[in-house]
């Protein structure tokens, strides 16, 4: 909410105020690191969809999007503990939130005085082993800005193979507009006992994951070389199917919104095929990264 609003006022106006307003929300987000569990906490309280247990210290895989924030901020402070803290939070999300196969948990949740893990279940997605699409979706695009601002290959190779998770993965629609979750309805994935996800029979996409996907994966090509072109092929495809009449709102419909045919949580029985302001905001960022590659070519 600060760095895609204010950071951008800032890199556009160079206004000291919104720079100051982004470290002000830095040192309000490093409040919540924990020493003990090596993360942000992202939540103050998450209950568990099978009805027990409340945990108190939850994080949430789109935590990974916070930590651009905090590199901005140890960069026109000076303050290393900034940087420091993101690169802590990274590393214990790699350990314990990115599975295998490089799909990941949407909630992990830690002991707050041992550090230790408690549980890994799903908020948003279809269930607690399921990959929920969107949660791809932001750990593709928060270790992509790992590396760029680290150089560190371990976030390389993560950010790729969690890309390949996505454009190789079987439920892929050719359009690669995905559904909300990438395993809805398969056998050996079960929702919560209070999930509202059963539901919604509708095997609904999420474009708002594919507009996330699409500008990660335009950075993402610019660091693997040959392979790259793979990613930005993708991401291509990804912007014209966003672009076209299925995803785009006509002027003046939805809302006012540009993008159509997202989901908000169905688990919490809110925000299903509707428009979100995150869609609208990452594909115009996609855009603009399309846009500067043509230019170079």
């Amino acid at each position: 909410m600060m760095y895609c609003s204010y950071g951008n006022a800032y890199r556009l106006t160079n206004n000291p105020a919104y720079k100051d307003i982004l470290v002000q929300a830095a040192k309000s987000l490093s409040t919540r690191f924990s020493p003990k569990t090596g993360s942000i906490k992202s939540w103050n309280r998450f209950v568990s969809w099978h009805g027990q247990p409340t945990y108190t210290f939850p994080v949430i895989i789109d935590n990974m999007m916070n930590l651009e924030l905090l590199f901005f901020a140890s960069k026109v402070t000076g303050d290393p503990s900034f940087r420091e803290i993101a690169i802590k939070h990274a590393d214990t999300a790699l350990k314990n939130q990115i599975r295998d196969d490089y799909s990941c948990y949407h909630v992990v949740c830690y002991d707050p005085e041992t550090g230790k893990v408690q549980g890994r279940e799903t908020a948003q997605g279809y269930a607690d082993n399921s990959t929920w699409s969107r949660g791809q979706a932001w750990g593709i695009y928060g270790y992509t800005v790992m590396y760029r601002e680290t150089k560190d290959k371990k976030y390389l190779e993560t950010a790729r193979k969690m890309a390949d998770y996505y454009l190789n993965n079987q439920t892929l629609p050719a359009d690669k507009i995905p559904l909300w979750d990438f395993n809805i309805g398969q056998a050996g994935y079960e929702p919560g006992i209070k999930s509202h996800t059963k539901e919604v029979s509708a095997p609904l996409r999420d474009a708002s994951a594919a507009a996330i996907t699409a500008s990660a994966l335009f950075e993402l090509s610019d660091y693997t070389g040959k392979a790259g072109d793979r990613y930005r092929q993708a991401a291509i495809t990804m912007l014209h199917s966003l672009a076209g009449p299925d995803y785009r709102a006509n002027p003046g419909e939805n809302a006012n919104f540009l993008i159509k045919h997202c989901v908000g949580s169905i688990p919490h029985g809110v925000e299903k095929d509707v428009p979100l302001v995150y869609a609208d905001y990452y594909f115009v960022e996609a855009l603009n990264r399309y846009q500067h590659y043509l230019k170079k070519r």
